[in-house]
């Protein structure tokens, strides 16, 4: 076989093979007894007719047809990886020779990944969250720490907003009592939840006591304005205050710090805290370089990516979707119904993102070029161990696996376009949003984790003060990537 491959214009490329008349006699071969197999002959099991019979039995252009149809695929593809050719879609063939008899010779147009040039990558800036707690921050966690050990005390004067009233309620309507309402010794917060309004309107400025008479709608009612019959359903009530009490906070000193954390003094809380919330942000910050490293090289890419390309990875994005799905016992037509959302708003967001994704692809691998990055033996063979790890196979099996199928060069592609990635994440300009400079080292966790126990501070003191910026469910940083898995 003999084959070249000619560029043409709109990213494709033009194969031609060439097959001598004897190699192609195998293919001929092996298509006669293909076609034995599925033939009935009399004096013959199935599959044992030899080809001189099956001639005489279908004609000798029927076996070349089958041999043009099954071998012409295989010829291409041997070229194809002759070439080393990186096609993104199916070939159009045309036989240019060889129907009837012959040689055997034909084209295969094909769709191939383009090679950009991506421009400014070297000076690739983002910006990020800073992954120093502020003030403010500290400030609302020991708030909300000492909200947590706030106590209740009785309080001789009128109930104010956040103040707990001991009640006894009574609500009546058409002359009877109505048993959702009507309660002793009832625990009410003013301001809280509770379903008539009204109510926290009147007992703001009540004081112990005092027992207050008035009426109210029933909740959740509407009204048509244009019958004028239809009024409102009322509810009589009458509300006895017996107790008000109002949350007290504790004092911020050396005692409470002793009394609500591991801490023995209030400095030392408030350091617990800063390094707490410090090791939390950096970890987001420095996931959110990945993701603004992604978005800013994809921004870089002018160039429209390939049509295919954005079709595959669409698909790649909804399958995983799905999948997430379907691991969360989530049937995806009952997740459109409650998210309001319809097929078509999920192929064109998982689109967007797809897009996003294939020009990365192509922009790394601009860089893996530029940049001359390449990959070892040491580095296949720790990817391959990962894999076993994550699948239960053998290494060596999933070797052997890739060996035979050919993939072990798209293995190595995969890893060179992760090494361009971590490259970028390590070389891009990074600041906050007031403009100063963070060096990635700094993103780095701390030398020692244990500094400052995770448990000497209650999580939520520290992670709700956190960027939310930084969804580490996001596939959205992960470029593109071969079919090495």
């Amino acid at each position: 076989m003999k084959s070249t491959v000619e560029p043409l214009e709109g990213n494709k490329v033009k194969v031609s093979v060439e097959v001598d008349e004897a190699e192609f006699e195998k293919d001929i071969d092996a298509a006669f007894r293909k076609l034995a197999r599925e033939a009935r002959i009399p004096g013959f099991r199935p599959g044992k007719a030899p080809r001189r019979v099956m001639e005489a039995r279908v004609g000798k252009e029927v076996g070349r047809q089958q041999a043009l149809q099954d071998g012409l695929p295989d010829y291409y593809v041997q070229a194809v990886k002759e070439h080393a050719v990186d096609v993104i879609a199916p070939p159009d063939f045309e036989l240019t020779g060889g129907e009837a008899d012959g040689p055997v010779s034909f084209d295969a147009v094909v769709e191939v990944r383009p090679v950009i040039i991506v421009p400014g990558y070297k000076s690739l800036e983002i910006t990020i969250d800073s992954y120093l707690p502020t003030d403010e921050e500290i400030h609302q966690q020991i708030d909300r720490l000492r909200e947590r050990f706030a106590t209740n005390e009785v309080v001789e004067r009128p109930a104010a907003d956040g103040d707990t009233v001991l009640i006894d309620i009574v609500g009546i309507h058409e002359d009877e009592e109505i048993p959702g309402i009507t309660t002793d010794d009832y625990s009410f917060t003013i301001g809280g939840t509770f379903p008539v309004p009204e109510v926290h309107e009147h007992l703001t400025g009540a004081s112990a006591g005092d027992t207050l008479e008035f009426e109210a709608p029933f909740p959740n009612q509407t009204i048509d304005d244009d019958d004028p019959d239809n009024e409102l359903k009322m509810i009589s009530f009458s509300v006895t205050i017996k107790e008000v009490t109002a949350k007290v906070l504790p004092e911020l000193d050396d005692s409470f710090a002793d009394e609500a954390s591991e801490f023995p003094t209030l400095v030392e809380l408030r350091e617990g805290l800063v390094a707490s919330a410090t090791r939390v942000k950096k970890a987001r910050a420095a996931n959110s370089v990945e993701e603004r490293t992604f978005e800013a090289l994809a921004n870089l890419v002018e160039e429209e990516p390939p049509e295919p390309m954005v079709a595959q990875e669409t698909q790649n994005h909804i399958q995983q979707w799905l999948m997430q799905l379907q691991a969360q016992g989530i049937d995806p037509g009952m997740f459109l119904q409650i998210t309001g959302q319809s097929e078509a708003d999920i192929v064109a967001e998982n689109t967007e993102k797809a897009i996003r994704s294939v020009k990365c692809d192509l922009a790394l691998r601009a860089i893996v070029d530029a940049e001359e990055i390449e990959v070892d033996d040491d580095d296949v063979a720790e990817e391959i161990d990962a894999l076993a790890l994550r699948t239960g196979e053998k290494a060596s099996k999933i070797r052997k696996q890739f060996e035979r199928d050919g993939r072990m060069e798209a293995v190595r592609s995969d890893l060179r376009i992760r090494k361009a990635f971590d490259w970028l994440c390590d070389n891009v300009l990074i600041f906050d949003a007031d403009g100063n400079r963070i060096e990635r080292a700094s993103l780095e966790p701390d030398e020692d984790p244990d500094e400052v126990a995770e448990d000497e501070v209650n999580d939520d003191t520290v992670t709700d003060s956190a960027s939310d910026d930084a969804d580490a469910g996001t596939t959205d940083h992960i470029p593109a990537r071969s079919d090495s898995e």
